[in-house]
């Protein structure tokens, strides 16, 4: 518990700048609108919201990701992606925790979800921690928001103060996880329409996308892009030649489906602008990394080359805009539960 403490001092005295100018103002030139629901703040989200009745949820939630991590260092990606798969789907709410039941039928199941999410066992034992020390206080939709900062924090990306005070849905939505939820081989057209539906614009999306600094992802996800780009037995040109052969070995035209290649094979454990510097080669992985670049949105495409060169900017946008994905329709009050059971809503007594 020491190490965990001295961790997380490090962790607020590194972010005591960033925290100051990333937190809810707008960067400089960025866009307006930094909450996508109603005019302002929503009432009740505050970085204390947990001071008095679980100050050290904070640090509950960084012991368990310091093992977890170590463990695994893929896993902070998966837990950091949960956030996106949650708000994506009917709010930042935690539906995306609940398991099948005879009244749910669960987001995880759904095509984006199937047999690619993952991190739920973290989350279940970050969840059952947070219970011992604060029975019924901290919500599994702020569980996912604290575990996804505290994964890019430990990844070597930037602070930021959290807005908490979620509660959790009593339903899940599969239908509305399989339209609202990119695929990988999307559009960058598609790309703009699917963040426009939750608030988010142009600057958010490639800001956003950054989170594909970290973490893998299976053939499956981009083998179109090798043989079959257009539906034409013939590979992405956008494809940098060099880049396109290690992954055609990896990844063969019949079979290999749940093979695994990192997102950013430079620095893949690492949440930095590497990403970035990669797409610009022509050596993002996934068809919705790549279009950023050659999908013809000259602001867009600014972005991803001032990202690249600017890792400080990428870090500055990166916090408005998962600040502002993180206010996506929240529960508030009585209008959702604290589920003891993240996988489960509470019984009814």
């Amino acid at each position: 518990m020491a190490s965990t403490k001295i961790v997380l001092a490090a962790i607020f005295i590194a972010s005591f700048y960033l925290s100051a100018s990333f937190a809810f103002p707008p960067a400089p030139g960025h866009h307006e609108g930094a909450y996508p629901v109603g005019n302002g703040p929503i009432s009740g989200l505050s970085p204390d919201y947990y001071k008095f009745t679980c100050p050290q949820a904070d640090e509950i939630v960084v012991s368990i990701l310091k093992k977890a991590i170590a463990k695994e260092p893929r896993i902070a990606a998966s837990l950091l992606r949960l956030l996106f798969h949650d708000c994506f789907v009917q709010g930042c709410d935690a539906s995306v925790l609940l398991d099948d039941t005879e009244e749910v039928v669960s987001e995880k199941n759904a095509i984006p979800n199937k047999n690619s999410i993952r991190g739920f066992e973290v989350i279940d034992e970050i969840k059952a921690a947070l219970e011992e020390a604060c029975p019924h206080t901290v919500s599994c939709a702020d569980t996912i928001a604290l575990a996804a900062r505290g994964s890019t924090v430990l990844s070597g990306g930037p602070y930021w103060e959290l807005p908490l005070g979620r509660r959790d849905s009593k339903t899940a939505n599969m239908k509305l996880a399989n339209k609202n939820l990119p695929p990988p081989n999307a559009t960058l057209h598609r790309l703009i329409k699917f963040f426009q539906r939750q608030g988010l614009d142009k600057v958010d999306l490639v800001a956003l996308s950054g989170s594909h600094t970290i973490g893998k992802a299976r053939c499956v996800s981009f083998k179109q892009r090798l043989y079959d780009q257009h539906r034409d037995n013939r590979p992405d040109i956008t494809l940098e030649k060099s880049f396109y052969h290690t992954l055609a070995s990896a990844c063969p035209r019949t079979g290999g489906d749940n093979n695994i290649r990192s997102l950013d094979f430079v620095s893949p454990s690492k949440f930095d602008n590497s990403y970035y510097k990669l797409i610009l080669e022509g050596r993002g992985l996934l068809n919705s990394d790549e279009v950023l670049w050659t999908g013809k949105d000259p602001q867009i495409a600014g972005l991803v080359k001032s990202y690249a060169e600017n890792e400080p900017l990428f870090f500055e946008h990166y916090v408005n805009s998962i600040i502002k994905m993180g206010n996506i329709n929240p529960l508030m009050g009585y209008n959702g539960e604290i589920r003891k059971n993240c996988r489960r809503v509470n019984q009814e007594i």
